[in-house]
C-alpha cells in the first residue's frame, strides 16, 4: 500500500491571479446590471412574471444574504418599466347603503383630478343654492305656497262662521283656542246671561253650538295635514330649486368624465343626494319663521362641506412609471388588506368611508408584491388574509378582530376591489418545504419556486463577473474603489465562504460587509484605494470580535486544564476536530477520544449516546464501525470483544459522523497495541468498508488544531489528516499555508483507513493475501490476532460453562 504523501502548500489555497485582469481598480470597471451565479433562479423569476394564470404566484428559497430580495427587486423592476401604470384606487360613499361604500377604479390620475373637480363642485354648489334660496324669487314662491294653505284654512273657519250666524252664533278665539259661542247684537253672551235664556232657546243653541263645534273639531284635525302638506310643497320647491341651480354644474362635470361609466353613475348619485338633501349644503338649518310672513333660512357662514361627497384616495398612481414594485417590511394583517379605522364618538367607536386605509395588495394591484415568509407567518391572520385575497382575486377589507371585540363599534363593508398581483414571497428552504408539506392551499397558490444557490461556479470568466460586483456594490454604498490584489483577496474569501476552492460564495450580503469593513480600514491608515491588507486587517478584525471562546478553549488546552497531548504516542487515544458555532462564527476545535477494548460480546459501547450526549448522526457512525469490525475481521469467527468509546473531558452534545474515522483508528490502535502519534489530528466520516468520507469545516478543524500546535511550538512532526475528496474544498489561511510551505506542518489526503492508520502508527496497515492472512506485524494482522485470542477465549469460557452445568 502507498502511504499518501503530504499535501504541497500549493494544494491548500488556490490563489486568484490578478496580473490578467483589465483593470488597475475597480473604479475601470462598469457597473453590473445582471446577476450572476443564479441562472435557475432567474429564469424560474422570468417564467413566473411570463406566466399570466392564476395561482403562478412566486416563492424564493435559499439561505438568508444571497440576495434573493435584490434579485427580485431587480426583475420586478425591469418588467414594470414595460408595463402600464396601474389604476387610481378609491372608495366613495354608497348613497343606496352607506355601510358598504362603493370601489372606483380609475385611469392613473384620475382620482386626485375627480376628488378635486368634486370639491370644487361642491363649493360652488353650496354659494349657488345659498344665493337661490336667498333670492326674491325663492321667498316669494315660499310665501305663495304658506299663503294657499293659510286661505285654505280661513276659508272653512268662514264657512263656518256663515253657517254659526243665523243661529245667534259665532267662530271666537280664547285662551284654550278657537270655540263656538252664542253671540247677541255681535258681542258673547256671558254664562251668566246665557242661562237666564229660555230653557228651549238654550237647549237649541247648546245642540246647533254641539254640532258646530265638531266641524270645528274636524277643520283643526287638518290643520297638520296642511302643514305637512305646506312642508312638502316646500321641500318639492327646495329640490326643483335645487336641480335647477347645480344641473348646469353636473353637466358640465360629465362631459369631463364622459368615458367612465363608473364615474358618470357616481356622480348621478351625487346630484340626486344634493338635490334629495340641499340643506345639507346650506349654510346653516333653516330658522323657525318669526312671524307668518317670514319663513326664509336663516344662514350660518361656518357650516362644514358633507363628508359623504368626498373622495378617499387608496392609491394615486399619477406620478407613476409603469406598474408599481411594493414590499411590505411589516406584512400584517391590516398592512396587507387595509383596514377601517373608526374614532371615538358618544362613547362607541365609528367610522365611515373616509377612514378606510389601504393595505400593501392595494398598492401593488396591476404590478409586484414582495413579501418575507417568516416575518408573514409570523402575523396572526395574515397568511390567511394573503391566501384569501389570491384564492379570490379580491381585495375584501375585513376586521378580523370584531368576532373578538367587547367594544361596540359601527363597521362598514367596503365593497371588494379586484386584484392583479404578482405575489413573490422569500425564505429557507426549510420553510418552504413545511408550507408545501403542511399547508395545501400553499402549493396552489406558489407554483412557481425560485431556488437560489449559496454558491457559483469559479472560473476565470466568472471571477472578472465578481469583481465587477464587487465594484458596483462599493459604489453603491460609497466606498473606496479596490486595486486588484484586494479584489483578488475578497474572491479567495469568497470561495473559502463557499467551502469549495472551485465555487464563489453567493452570500452576497457578506461579501458586502467585508467591503465596508475593509473600508475602515482603509481610511484609518490614509489609504485613497483598499488594498489587500486592509481587505485582510478587516477578515483579522471579524475573526478577532467574535473569538474569545476559541482562545478560551485553546488555553484551557494549553494550559493542560483540558488534557491533550501534541507529541508522543499513545495506544487507544486519538485527536479528533470538530466544528464550533458560536452565532455566525464558526471555529475548529480538537477533542481527545479514547478505546478500551476487553472481552465481550462484539458490542461498541458509546458512552456518549449512553449518556444522551450524542445525536443520531453521531450514533449512526458508531454503529458504522462495528459493521466494519465483524465484516473485516469476524468472517469465520464470533466478533468476542467489547468496547467503549468516548470524547474525553467533553462535557456537551456531540452530534455529526466526521469522527467516526477518529473512533475507528482509536479503536484498532487499542486492538493492535500500535500507539498513534498524537502530532497528528483527525477528521472524516468512514462508512461500512473502510473508505474515508468528506466532512464539513474541513479548514476550520485544520486551522483550529494549527492553532492549539503553534501555541505549543511548530515541531515539523505535527498535522492533520482528511478525507482525500476534502481536498477541493481546502482554502486554509494563509498563515497555515506558509507553516506548510516551510514543512512545519503537514495534511495528509487519505482515502482508507488503512491508509490512515499506517500515517498514524508508522506501521503498514497490511493487505490481506491470497491465504486470506494479514502480513505479520501489520496492524491488520495485528487487530485480527487479538480478536482471534478473544474468541479462543469466549470459546473456552463458554465450553467451561458448558460443563459445569452438566456436572
Amino acid at each position: 500500500m502507498t502511504i499518501p504523501l503530504p499535501l504541497p502548500a500549493d494544494a491548500l489555497r488556490r490563489r486568484c491571479d490578478p496580473s490578467s485582469w483589465p483593470f488597475a481598480t475597480t473604479a475601470d470597471l462598469p457597473d453590473l446590471d445582471d446577476v450572476i451565479g443564479q441562472p435557475r433562479a432567474v429564469e424560474a423569476i422570468r417564467f413566473g412574471i411570463g406566466i399570466h394564470h392564476k395561482g403562478y404566484n412566486i416563492f424564493a428559497l435559499g439561505p438568508p444574504g444571497v440576495g434573493k430580495h435584490s434579485l427580485l427587486t431587480h426583475v420586478f423592476e425591469q418588467q414594470a418599466v414595460a408595463r402600464p401604470a396601474a389604476a387610481d384606487l378609491c372608495y366613495v360613499h354608497n348613497f343606496a347603503q352607506p355601510h358598504r361604500p362603493r370601489a372606483l377604479l380609475l385611469p392613473p390620475g384620475t382620482a386626485v383630478r375627480l376628488r378635486d373637480d368634486l370639491r370644487r363642485l361642491i363649493d360652488d354648489a353650496r354659494a349657488l343654492l345659498a344665493a337661490a334660496f336667498e333670492s326674491e324669487d325663492y321667498r316669494t314662491r315660499r310665501e305663495a305656497l304658506a299663503d294657499e294653505v293659510k286661505a285654505e284654512q280661513e276659508r272653512a273657519l268662514s264657512e263656518l262662521q256663515e253657517r254659526a250666524q243665523p243661529h245667534g252664533l259665532a267662530l271666537a278665539r280664547s285662551e284654550d283656542g278657537l270655540a263656538i259661542v252664542p253671540i247677541r247684537d255681535g258681542e258673547i253672551i256671558p254664562p251668566e246671561e246665557f242661562h237666564k235664556l229660555p230653557e228651549e232657546e238654550q237647549r237649541r243653541l247648546e245642540e246647533v253650538m254641539e254640532a258646530l263645534q265638531e266641524d270645528l273639531e274636524k277643520i283643526l284635525y287638518q290643520a297638520p295635514r296642511w302643514e305637512r302638506e305646506l312642508r312638502e310643497r316646500e321641500r318639492a320647491l327646495g329640490r326643483e330649486v335645487a336641480a335647477h341651480t347645480v344641473s348646469p354644474l353636473f353637466e358640465e362635470l360629465q362631459r369631463a368624465y364622459a368615458p367612465l361609466a363608473n364615474v358618470l353613475d357616481y356622480l348621478g348619485a351625487v346630484r340626486n343626494d344634493i338635490i334629495e338633501n340641499f340643506r345639507d349644503l346650506l349654510p346653516a338649518e333653516p330658522a323657525p319663521a318669526t312671524d307668518e310672513d317670514d319663513a326664509s333660512p336663516a344662514l350660518r357662514p361656518d357650516a362644514p362641506i358633507a363628508r359623504r361627497y368626498q373622495v378617499n384616495i387608496l392609491v394615486d398612481n399619477s406620478a407613476a412609471h409603469g406598474a408599481p414594485v411594493i414590499y411590505e417590511d411589516n406584512p400584517t394583517y391590516a398592512n396587507l388588506v387595509g383596514r377601517v379605522e373608526h374614532i371615538a364618538q358618544m362613547g362607541a367607536l365609528v367610522t365611515d368611508f373616509t377612514l378606510i386605509k389601504p393595505g400593501a395588495l392595494h398598492r401593488a394591484n396591476g404590478g409586484y408584491l414582495i413579501l418575507d415568509a417568516r416575518k408573514l407567518l409570523q402575523q396572526p391572520f395574515a397568511w390567511e388574509g394573503l391566501k384569501r385575497a389570491l384564492q379570490s382575486r379580491q381585495i375584501r377589507i375585513e376586521t378580523p378582530d370584531q368576532m373578538t371585540t367587547l367594544v361596540s363599534t359601527v363597521t362598514l363593508e367596503p365593497e371588494p376591489i379586484p386584484l392583479d398581483v404578482k405575489v413573490a414571497i422569500t425564505g429557507d428552504r426549510d420553510l418552504h418545504y413545511l408550507l408545501a408539506d403542511a399547508d395545501p392551499d400553499f402549493s396552489e397558490l406558489f407554483k412557481v419556486f425560485a431556488d437560489f444557490s449559496a454558491e457559483m461556479d469559479r472560473d476565470p470568466q466568472t471571477e472578472l463577473l465578481y469583481a465587477q460586483l464587487i465594484a458596483t456594490h462599493a459604489r453603491r454604498e460609497g466606498l473606496r474603489p479596490l486595486d486588484r490584489a484586494a479584489v483578488a483577496r475578497v474572491i479567495e474569501h469568497g470561495a473559502r465562504l463557499a467551502e469549495d476552492a472551485a465555487k464563489l460564495t453567493a452570500q452576497v450580503s457578506v461579501i458586502l460587509d467585508l467591503l465596508r469593513e475593509a473600508d475602515y480600514w482603509a481610511r484609518q491608515a490614509g489609504h485613497d484605494v483598499i488594498v489587500a491588507d486592509d481587505v485582510q486587517r478587516a477578515l483579522d478584525a471579524q475573526t478577532q470580535r467574535a473569538d474569545r471562546l476559541q482562545q478560551q478553549m485553546r488555553e484551557e488546552i494549553v494550559r493542560d486544564i483540558v488534557h491533550l497531548d501534541t507529541a508522543g504516542a499513545r495506544v487507544g487515544q486519538v485527536n479528533a476536530l470538530s466544528v464550533i458555532q458560536v452565532g455566525n462564527y464558526s471555529f475548529g476545535h480538537p477533542s481527545r477520544i479514547t478505546a478500551n477494548v476487553w472481552l465481550g460480546k462484539g458490542e461498541v459501547v458509546d458512552i456518549e449516546r449512553e449518556v444522551e450526549l450524542a445525536g443520531p448522526i453521531h450514533s449512526k457512525g458508531v454503529l458504522i464501525l462495528s459493521s466494519f469490525l465483524g465484516a473485516r475481521y469476524a468472517q469465520d469467527r464470533p466478533l468476542s470483544l467489547s468496547a467503549s468509546l468516548v470524547f474525553e473531558q467533553s462535557y456537551s452534545n456531540v452530534e455529526g459522523d466526521s469522527a467516526s474515522s477518529a473512533e475507528l483508528y482509536a479503536l484498532l490502535s487499542a486492538l493492535s497495541g500500535a500507539p498513534i502519534r498524537q502530532a497528528l489530528a483527525v477528521t472524516g466520516a468512514v462508512d461500512q468498508h473502510g473508505r474515508v468520507l468528506t466532512v464539513g469545516g474541513v479548514n476550520q478543524k485544520i486551522e483550529g488544531f494549527f492553532d492549539l500546535c503553534q501555541a505549543r511550538g511548530l515541531t515539523g512532526e505535527q498535522g492533520v489528516l482528511i478525507p482525500a475528496a476534502n481536498v477541493v474544498n481546502l482554502m486554509v489561511r494563509p498563515d497555515v499555508v506558509a507553516a506548510v510551505a516551510a514543512g512545519q506542518f503537514h495534511i495528509y489526503p487519505i482515502t482508507t483507513i488503512d491508509e490512515g492508520i499506517e500515517v498514524l502508527t508508522g506501521i503498514p496497515a497490511g493487505e490481506r493475501g491470497p491465504d486470506g492472512q494479514y502480513p505479520e506485524g501489520s496492524i491488520n494482522a495485528r487487530v485480527a490476532a487479538r480478536l482471534a485470542e478473544m474468541a479462543e477465549k469466549h470459546e473456552q469460557q463458554r465450553s467451561s460453562e458448558e460443563d459445569e452445568d452438566v456436572d
